[in-house]
């Protein structure tokens, strides 16, 4: 008996790709990067991979699952109302076509790439979002070289052959900052989310840029983490000064109403005497006291649109950027004038 015949797997394994990945690349359909796409063909050809029925049918078998990685501690994604809301939109459009979801939370970057090459080369998956984008994003090329399909939550600021989702965080914080600054406000404080993270530093960037469209100087900044004991520590942090700041852009809701909370707890007054704001209206949002002003955004259509961009793209069907409207500013009590300052 003659030598077997190479299959679609041998080229896989050779090329250290998915199945899926060969799958694209043979059969000219998108969502394989061009250097990935001539390495397979050029293994394929090594190994005097030819095309035949059966390997056309196992080349089109599927996982019928997408997945999600995410590298954040367990007990922040518990409190950060994003994520729930995020993947109950996906979870909406997976259970419509079918499909489910393969979630990971990982503890650090350190195992984020692992995760990554066992769900490719395992084939759990048919494609995956990318969320949490961050500066210079290196699991971009890691999913083009893996020939896994994606969809990104963002526009990565490194080069990406992936369908995005075009989230733009400024308009909502500049409109936060403008509101303020037409209230009488000089001296707007920033309290940012880690600006590793790319959208941490676009609002952090969107903030300072408003103040100086409004003709004001930048006031201080401080770093967190997206979280309320976070959001807390960098309030007292700015409010423990000689010259504290008379309103506050917060990052995202979870820090503006612990911000609120140390304000009581400090005997002042919202917005009487610190007017504060947020980012996501969460459902909490419009029950603290004072409401929260806040920016409003949509996590549960968000994940939808992107959960069919990745499923129309699994299917062959040409990736295309996913638009998102302007996500609009709430004002509600937590936002006033300053208070008069008498010499």
């Amino acid at each position: 008996m003659g030598p077997s015949r190479p299959t679609i797997t041998d080229v896989a394994k050779a090329a250290g790709v998915s199945k899926g990945a060969v799958s694209f690349a043979l059969n000219g359909r998108p969502g394989v990067a061009e250097e990935t796409r001539a390495r397979i063909l050029a293994v394929a050809a090594s190994l005097g991979w030819t095309p035949s029925h059966r390997a056309r049918a196992l080349s089109a078998s599927r996982a019928f699952s997408v997945g999600m990685v995410i590298a954040r501690p367990p007990e922040l994604l518990g409190a950060d109302p994003f994520y729930p809301s995020f993947i109950a939109g996906v979870e909406r459009t997976l259970s419509d076509r079918g499909q489910s979801l393969v979630l990971q939370v990982v503890p650090d970057l350190s195992v984020e790439e692992a995760s990554y090459r066992r769900l490719a080369t395992a084939e759990r998956v048919d494609g995956v979002f990318v969320l949490d984008l961050r500066l210079g994003d290196p699991r971009i090329a890691l999913l083009a070289e893996l020939g896994l399909p994606a969809v990104t939550i963002g526009r990565p600021d490194v080069p990406s052959n992936h369908p995005a989702l075009l989230v733009d965080d400024r308009p909502g914080v500049t409109a936060a900052v403008a509101h303020l600054a037409g209230l009488g406000h000089r001296r707007i404080a920033h309290v940012a989310g880690p600006l590793h993270f790319l959208h941490g530093s676009v609002r952090r960037q969107a903030w300072e840029q408003a103040l100086a469209d409004a003709g004001l100087t930048a006031g201080p900044c401080v770093e967190s983490d997206f979280s309320a004991a976070g959001g807390a520590q960098a309030t007292r942090a700015l409010l423990d000064t000689d010259d504290p700041p008379t309103a506050i852009v917060y990052g995202n809701d979870l820090m503006a109403i612990a911000g609120l909370s140390v304000a009581v707890q400090l005997g002042i007054k919202v917005p009487d005497e610190l007017s504060i704001t947020g980012f996501d209206d969460t459902e909490l949002a419009g029950y603290v006291t004072p409401t929260l002003t806040t920016v409003r955004t949509d996590p549960f259509g968000w994940g939808r649109a992107a959960a069919d961009a990745l499923l129309d793209l699994i299917d062959g069907r040409p990736g295309a950027d996913i638009p998102t409207p302007p996500a609009p500013l709430v004002v509600r009590g937590s936002t006033a004038p300053p208070p008069t300052r008498h010499p």
